[in-house]
């Protein structure tokens, strides 16, 4: 419960500081998190950086619009579907076995990784 309660705070001071920090910036100045990044974090930032994402796809369900968002208009409905039955340490050790299998593409995006190595192929096993 304790560390559940820290892991949310850091996230939340995480998250605002990012809001903070890259508001001005233009949208090809904003960072991509790579496996480089990825690969030299913690295990409690990595799983920090999964639950800001999970958060994300969170709000967007909840308060993007009335309805949910069709696949055309957001990959969030694809996201949910192909992580179904996923954990955040499930995700955190794909990622980890995917980077060490695959030691000089530490350049690919870790949202690219999970895309293309998590979601695609859950949509393919998705009823």
């Amino acid at each position: 419960m304790a560390f559940d309660a820290k892991l949310r705070a850091a996230v939340a001071v995480a998250g605002i500081a990012m809001a903070l920090g890259c508001a001005a910036a233009r949208a090809d100045e904003v960072p991509l998190v790579t496996g480089v990044q990825w690969t030299q974090s913690s295990a409690e930032l990595k799983k920090a950086y999964l639950v800001g994402i999970a958060n994300l796809a969170q709000v967007e369900q909840a308060y993007g619009t009335p309805s949910p968002a069709p696949d055309t208009q957001s990959i969030v409905p694809r996201m949910v579907r192909g992580l179904r039955g996923q954990t955040l340490d499930s995700v955190r050790e794909g990622l980890d076995r995917w980077y060490a299998a695959n030691p000089g593409r530490l350049q690919r995006p870790v949202l690219e990784t999970i895309w293309f190595e998590m979601v695609v192929p859950g949509l393919r096993k998705a009823p």
